[in-house]
Parts: C-alpha cells; structure tokens; sequence
C-alpha cells in the first residue's frame, strides 16, 4: 500500500487543499472504445460515478491506431489524462518509461482482491513486484465445434491435437461436411492470430527473455504436422475469417477458429451475418449445437494454452492519483456490469466477482444482451457449462513475448508474416518440416 506520512501545520493543510482542490472534482479519461453507442454507456458509467462521488469525468474518444502517438505526446507534454484503456501491448512499455503509475494500479488491485481477478489476466500485465495497469475484460480466441455431431459420434471435445486428428476422420466427409477451415490466407492476420494459438498450444513461442529464440525443431515439428491434417480436412484455397464463419454457419464445417464475436451471430441475433443452417435466419439453433474451447494443448504442452486479448486501466503518471484510483475501482466494482455491457460478447469479465461474492460479475455478464438486429444475454442462448469455458480460458490466457518481456519484438515477428508464409510453402509442398523451421529461424532471427 502507498502510504505518506507528513506532519502539516491547520494553515498548510488548507493551502494544499485550496490549490489541489481544482483536480479532485475534475478527471479526465482516455478510451478506445469510439463508436458512438459504446461512448454513450461510458458516458453514463461517468455520470453515475458523478452522481456517486461529485467527480466530473470527461469520456475522450481516441482512437487505437492514434494511442500510442498521442500518449507519447501527452507525457512528453506533461499533460496525460487521469486513465487510460489501453490494450495489452502499452502495458509494460508504457510502464517501463514511466507513463503508468504501477503502484497506483496494483494498489487498486490489491484494494479490490487479487484473487477475484483471471489469474492470466494479471500475469500478463506483471511488472516487477506489482502489476502494470488493472485488467478490465478481455477475450479468448476459440475453437467453435458442433457439439452434436461430437456426441452423436462418442467424440472427445476438440482440447487437444489429437482429439482434433480423431474428430477429423470421423466427421471430415467433402463438400457436405469439412472436418475444419483452416485459415491459409497468408496476408490475412487472421491466418496470423490462428498460427499463434496453435503455436502457444504446443509450447513453441519465437521469442526468449533475450530477445529472438530459435523454434524448437521437434516441437515445431508437431505443429506443422498438426495444421497440415487440419488444411487436408479444410476447402481449397485461400482461407481466412469470411470462409470459416460462412461454411460453418451454413452446417458444412465441424470446427473452426474464430474470436467470441462470432456468439451473438450463431443465435441469429445479427441480419448481416445469419446462420443458413436451416431456412430461419433469426434461428438459435446452430447456438444450441455449438461448443466451444479455449485452453487448447498439443503434445508437448499437455497443459496447454490459450491466445488471449486483454484491455486494462492504467493510471498515468500525470494523474490525481487518488480521484483515479476512485474512478478505475469503481468502474471494476459497482459500474462494472455497466462496463463489460458495452460489448458483452468481446467483452468477458476478467474480475469474476467479490470475496462476497466470486461469481457476482460473471453471473451479471452472461444476463447481459447480446446482439444488433435482435437482443438475448448469453446465459439465455449457451448452456452453463459453455458459459465457464469462455470465461476460464482467460485463467491461462498468453500471448507471445508477454511473461518474457518481448511482446514488442513478437509483435514485429508476427507482423513481418514469415511464419504465415513459410507454413503456407510448407502446406503446399514447397518444402520439408525441417526445412521450414530452419527457414522461419534464419528470416526470424532478422527482425528487429
């Protein structure tokens, strides 16, 4: 706990109080979240923590692409806002070069119970004996997979490679049936993010505490052996996001890779994109014959992993330390609700409850609506046992170079798409399994 100790004559107390008065009514909040109806809820959070606390806060939209420039800008100026949501990738950079106070987040933290927050969530904004900014939602990417034919086939939900490899033959029967739709595009990032969990799966990351690590041969190995049986059992072609989401909608693919966003789409809760399953649009029933999974494992990592996405609070350095940490843990505990409704399906709580409580918030976010045409919370549309996967993938959540410190450098490596291509030469035919690792280390061992 920050504390200060400071012996003041009645006179000081009130000429400090007098010249600081004008930041304690007064906060202003940096947030990525622009569109137009998700400013509107952020603004009405800030309002009912007016009314709470006679605090004004002003909401300023930014957008992502912009943040990292404008923050950089703002501390050079010495003028940052109160808070920032940021996304993963500014948290220890930002902390390193003194932008977040980190003693104020972990503060809020430890204020709040460590332990009501995803463990993966906290570790991977970990920073030296604290935490660099506080965890406010996130997402797990997914395997989505028709739980029906699964069990009408006595098949194991796809955890594992090799749970995926037996699904395969069993259900792989083209064009009515794909066993999966593996994403192939090269330039698409969503063949990036694919490759990335698949990786993390089987324990394999480019990237050490020292910077670029080489891939081990073995276990990259397994990798490529493993996504080329998915390829087999995918379409032709260059595949990415639209393919996967269409022939899966359409009851033509038994499992795919996609974010939580696609949820509300399967219930037929959005006109733009329905389920053709059958001949309703507004039909939950492919929900109902879905399962998902996030904590995935390959054989050299039987514990697996889970590729995860999360947005924090951070307290800047310029900040009324104080009003700030009132704000962000009010935002985590009586607004929180209010918070993760401005996208519930992108959204999962990473706080799950109170000592109270430990399922308070959880329990809020799946009676939370979900969707854009039509309106249903999550709880109503996914069975229980749904509900928790979801949200217990972000438990083991990870991400390239985060635990490492060198998320930087794997953003560039993931970015540079070497990966994406040589995997594709190697799908193709192109070259050997150890052909390909040697040629992904010597172009990874490049970037910088």
């Amino acid at each position: 706990m920050r504390k200060t100790t400071t012996l003041m004559t009645t006179a000081a107390v009130a000429v400090l109080m007098s010249c600081t008065s004008i930041y304690a009514d007064s906060l202003r909040f940096w947030t990525t979240e622009e569109q137009p109806e998700r400013l509107a809820k952020q603004q009405e959070m800030a309002a009912q923590f007016k009314a709470e606390t006679g605090t004004d806060v002003e909401v300023i939209p930014v957008s992502e692409n912009d943040l990292g420039t404008r923050a950089t800008a703002a501390f050079a100026a010495g003028d940052l806002p109160d808070v920032i949501y940021h996304t993963l990738q500014y948290a220890l950079p930002w902390a390193e070069a003194g932008i977040l106070d980190t003693d104020a987040a972990t503060e809020v933290i430890e204020d709040l119970g460590v332990d009501t927050f995803a463990p993966g969530a906290i570790a991977m904004a970990a920073y030296e004996d604290g935490t660099a900014s506080v965890p406010v939602d996130g997402w797990t990417q997914m395997i989505v997979y028709r739980k029906d034919l699964f069990e009408e086939k006595g098949l194991a939900a796809p955890t594992t490679y090799a749970n995926v490899e037996a699904a395969l033959k069993e259900l792989h029967n083209p064009p009515s049936m794909f066993g999966f739709v593996a994403a192939t595009k090269v330039d698409e990032n969503f063949m990036s993010q694919v490759l990335e969990h698949v990786f993390l799966a089987n324990g394999v990351s480019p990237v050490s505490s020292d910077g670029f690590f080489p891939l081990d041969e073995a276990k990259t190995t397994e990798v490529l052996e493993f996504y080329k049986a998915v390829v087999e059992a995918s379409p032709p072609g260059d595949l990415y996001w639209k393919q996967s989401r269409e022939l899966y909608f359409s009851g033509n693919a038994a499992m795919i890779i996609w974010s939580p966003f696609i949820l509300d789409e399967l219930a037929g809760l959005r006109d733009s994109a329905p389920p053709t399953i059958n001949d309703d649009p507004t039909s939950p029933a492919l929900a109902s014959k879905t399962g998902v999974v996030t904590n995935f494992a390959g054989p050299s990592n039987p514990d697996g992993a889970a590729w995860g996405d999360i947005r924090y609070f951070g307290i800047t350095a310029d900040a009324d330390t104080d009003t700030a940490m009132d704000f962000v843990k009010y935002s985590m505990d009586q607004g929180y609700t209010q918070t993760l409704s401005i996208a519930p399906e992108g959204k999962f709580p990473v706080r799950r409850g109170t000592s109270e409580n430990p399922t308070q918030f959880v329990d809020a976010w799946a009676k939370l609506p979900v969707g854009v045409d039509r309106k249903a919370p999550l709880g109503d549309l996914y069975a229980q046992d749904m509900i928790d996967e979801i949200v217990g993938g972000l438990d083991v959540a990870q991400r390239w170079g985060v635990k490492e410190g060198q998320l930087s450098l794997a953003s560039k490596i993931i970015n540079s798409q070497i990966i994406n291509r040589v995997v594709r030469q190697y799908l193709d035919g192109d070259v050997s399994a150890a052909d390909a690792v040697a040629a992904m280390n010597d172009e990874l061992s490049q970037v910088e």
